[in-house]
């Protein structure tokens, strides 16, 4: 039986509160929704809604996202907003 690999997004949200939001999924859409109208979205996120997607990139892997998710946590919020662009 072949495995079938999901891909994995990287992404960036601003919050209402204009605050920087980072994360990984295997469903973008679905996990942007969940930020927004859901008890699944993040205990961060859920008191700054609404949130917009503000910047996203696909690995093939979880754990190529996470180390990426890791390195992007790790930027200053200017640093952060020149990668968004």
């Amino acid at each position: 039986m072949e495995k079938i690999n999901k891909i994995w997004w990287v992404y960036v949200i601003k919050c209402e509160d204009e605050t920087l939001y980072t994360g990984i999924t295997t469903n973008l859409e679905r996990r942007i929704f969940e930020h927004n109208e859901s008890k699944k979205g993040a205990k961060y996120t859920r008191n700054k809604r609404p949130v917009n997607l503000e910047y996203s990139e696909i690995h093939p892997d979880r754990s190529t996202a996470s180390k990426r998710e890791y390195c992007i946590k790790k930027l200053s919020r200017l640093e952060k907003l020149k990668l968004i662009g």
